[in-house]
């Protein structure tokens, strides 16, 4: 079975997503933006999601994780809780 390690920071809005990629991209580390600004509770973990597999998170969420490079910073990703992005840290 696939399985998949990822981290990700969970705000309201798509500009505020925006805004924390950009800043992310431009070398602020992405665990440090997540314990800062993400409402979701893996904040306090700098995001960070530990190992799942495929349909343990919601299908969006899924879509990038077991489909898009890893390493990288995706999204916005628009799910039921709001915008995240989203980084996949390791897929088997």
């Amino acid at each position: 079975m696939v399985e998949a390690s990822a981290r990700h920071i969970l705000v309201q809005t798509e500009a505020e997503c925006e805004a924390l990629k950009k800043e992310i991209e431009a070398g602020r580390d992405f665990a440090e933006v997540a314990e800062d600004r993400s409402l979701c509770p893996s904040a306090r973990n700098g995001g960070d999601l530990g190992v799942f597999g495929p349909g343990q998170m919601v299908p969006e969420f899924d879509r990038v994780v077991f489909n898009e490079e890893v390493g990288k910073v995706h999204g916005p990703v628009k799910t039921q809780f709001g915008y995240h992005l989203v980084e996949v840290t390791s897929r088997t």
